[in-house]
């Protein structure tokens, strides 16, 4: 049973108070690294006793775990309680954010949430049967549920929606510029087939044709990587500076955008420069 409010310590410090019960912990499977859990067996646990993970521990000041046992916590305009435990770190609100400090107590008057671990054999049945231990305690309230993994899913739904537009539009756009690589090739070799003919003629081989017709636009995509690095780099800084935990960008990465994107460019080139590269150079010589 949790509830969640915000409390302050006489110094200033601000911090999330998580309202729980006694199987909170363990049903949670939070890890404790100091002194004990909630227990049924100390009546003052429900009135006297505070809980507190490690950002708590680091924002009080004390440096170990075992240091905060026994401390006294005053929350500003309410009552002093013990710590008697400290929790490992985790994650209570989006990756979005930093862990922050986080303090648990007992009070059932502000308690707004039932947690229960279900097992997916027969969810439909237990959800029955929850249904009816629900009216038995609280008949005047409506049933309702949600599910906690769903709930984590709703919260990183936009970025999974953005990332699933923007590799559409990519598609998209490398499409188009395929097509717009292919006719610019198709119609740079129509412009050069005497010239073509004439190479061949002299001996150039296949290999080098290809190679003369690719590199101008192999040299126009390294131009444009070079302009896209620095804004693509500053846009997804911009982005993941909106994530407390988030990955790094590292050079390679661009240096991979960049070659896919040349690779492509010649793919799509490559086409019309074999096959001018091919032509009879008699039928290129009377061309004109």
């Amino acid at each position: 049973v949790i509830s969640r409010t915000a409390g302050m310590t006489d110094d200033g410090q601000t911090m999330p108070i998580l309202t729980v019960d006694h199987d909170f912990t363990e049903t949670y499977g939070l890890e404790l690294l100091a002194g004990r859990d909630f227990s049924r067996d100390y009546s003052t646990d429900d009135t006297s006793a505070f809980l507190i993970n490690e950002s708590a521990l680091r924002a009080v000041g004390w440096q170990r775990p075992e240091e905060a046992i026994g401390q006294e916590i005053t929350r500003q305009f309410s009552d002093t309680r013990t710590v008697i435990g400290v929790v490992k770190d985790f994650h209570y609100t989006s990756l979005q954010n930093a862990i922050q400090p986080l303090v648990f107590q007992i009070r059932p008057d502000w308690f707004n949430y039932v947690s229960v671990n279900l097992r997916t054999d027969d969810v439909p049945a237990t959800l029955a049967g929850l249904e009816g231990v629900w009216g038995q305690f609280s008949p005047d309230r409506p049933f309702d549920y949600f599910f906690l993994d769903e709930d984590f899913d709703r919260q990183y739904r936009a970025e999974v929606r953005v990332g699933v537009i923007l590799a559409l539009f990519t598609g998209l756009a490398i499409f188009i510029a395929c097509l717009g690589l292919f006719a610019l090739a198709s119609y740079m070799t129509e412009q050069r087939t005497k010239e073509i003919g004439v190479r061949k003629v002299m001996g150039a081989s296949v290999p080098s044709i290809v190679l003369l017709l690719s590199k101008e636009f192999a040299r126009l995509v390294v131009v444009a990587a070079v302009v896209a690095t620095p804004l693509a780099y500053l846009a997804m800084h911009r982005w993941l500076d909106d994530f407390a935990y988030r990955t790094d960008m590292a050079w390679w990465i661009f240096a991979l955008a960049a070659c896919a994107a040349l690779g492509i460019a010649c793919l799509t080139v490559s086409y019309r420069a074999v096959k001018a590269a091919l032509t009879n150079p008699v039928e290129a010589l009377r061309y004109e």
